[in-house]
Parts: C-alpha cells; structure tokens; sequence
C-alpha cells in the first residue's frame, strides 16, 4: 500500500494527543502561529525522548503524518498508528513505500513530520540523516523546526522511563524556510548543500528556543558538570 494516508485519521491522532499530552504534563507552545495554515509543510523537530512525537503531534496546529521507525509498530500499536495516519519507516533501507507515501502527503498539501537526526539521541540536531533534504527539495515544502525541549530533564517517580507527570514540556515552532537553492537541483551536491542549510537553521532555532523558554542556562549547568 503505497497511498498517503488519509487527513482524517491524522486529526484523529491530533486530537488524542491534545488530550493525552495536556492531561498528562503541562506542554507550553510557543510559535504554533508560523506554521503555515495551508499547503504542504515539513515539521522537522529534534528527538530525545519518545514523548517527543506524541508531543509535537498533539500541540501541532495541523494534523500531521510523522515517519516513525517500524519497530514502534508492534502489538495492538501498529494498527492504531496507521489508523490515526503515522507513516512507518524501515530505517536499514530506502525504503520505498515509506518514501512514496510521505511524498504523497505533501502532493496533498499535508504536513509531514520528520526527526531528522534519524534516531533518538542528544536531540541537538548535530547529526542530521539526507533523508529531510531529499523530501524538502523534492516537494518544495517549507521546513519548519520545531524543539522539543524539557523532555529529559528529569524522570518521573511513578514511571522513571517518563518525565515527571505534570511538568512542564516546551515545545517551540520556528520560522518556516526554504532547504533549496531555488533550482530545483536534486543531485547528491544538492541535497548535501540543503542538509548543510538546514542544520544550520534548525541548530539556530534550538538555540534561540533554549534561551526563549529560559532552558539555556540549565544545558550550559549540564555541560558544565
């Protein structure tokens, strides 16, 4: 089945996730107004904990379809993540299936998300996969990044693998940009030169989101111990 999946079920998610996520902490969103109300848009947020997706999912203005690596699709999870319009991903290959249908999101005008650093980590976008770049100049569509920030900062006492029930998660949706150089070039110079120019952008946007949320001053206490 390579068909994009249906809107309908995205919004479904979205609306799941609101209730989960702001039932369970206390996300503040900041920036949600830049992510453009219509048209094909990529939200690239970094990825340091698995509440990250949900998150971004749940606080995003516009329902959205991330891509996210087919060994969350196990058990029971699998069919409701492709109910609620989740792309699943076979990161050990190109996977194709996978490749065609976030294209087909962004042919129908969707929003695509993605977490560019290919796997969970530091969430500092310091090492980005090409995978962005080839879906940003071969749609055309506006990246926005997004930072997920608060997320591992502390464990919770009831479930440790968790952030502290009720605290406090930022999550800041940047200025939108082009990843292109305006040629439509696809060649492997192409979308080095694009992943180049998005890191740059998305490593500013985290920058700035830290100091905007006040979170900057604990990343330079950790670095320093």
């Amino acid at each position: 089945m390579t068909e994009p999946p249906s809107a309908r079920g995205a919004e479904v998610g979205r609306r799941i996730g609101v209730g989960l996520m702001y039932g369970l902490w206390k996300p503040r969103v900041l920036g949600a107004w830049k992510v453009p109300a219509t048209g094909p848009v990529i939200l690239a947020a970094n990825h340091s904990h698995n509440i990250d997706g949900p998150m971004v999912i749940g606080v995003a203005p516009r329902p959205s379809h991330f891509l996210v690596k087919k060994e969350a699709f196990v058990g029971p999870l699998g069919p409701f993540m492709h109910a609620v319009g989740q792309l699943k991903v076979d990161r050990s290959t190109a996977d194709r299936t996978a490749i065609t249908q976030a294209l087909g999101v962004l042919e129908n005008g969707g929003v695509l998300g993605i977490f560019p650093e290919g796997s969970r980590g530091e969430g500092d976008f310091a090492a980005l996969r090409a995978g962005l770049a080839y879906f940003a100049v071969r749609s055309g569509a506006p990246v926005v990044p997004v930072a997920v920030l608060g997320s591992t900062e502390r464990r919770g006492r009831l479930i440790k693998g968790l952030p502290p029930l009720r605290s406090r998660v930022d999550v800041v949706f940047g200025d939108p940009f082009e990843a292109g150089d305006g040629s439509g070039r696809r060649t492997r110079k192409a979308l080095d030169e694009a992943t180049g120019r998005i890191q740059k952008q998305l490593s500013a946007h985290l920058e700035d989101a830290r100091r905007l949320t006040g979170r900057l001053e604990n990343t330079e206490r950790l670095t320093e111990r």
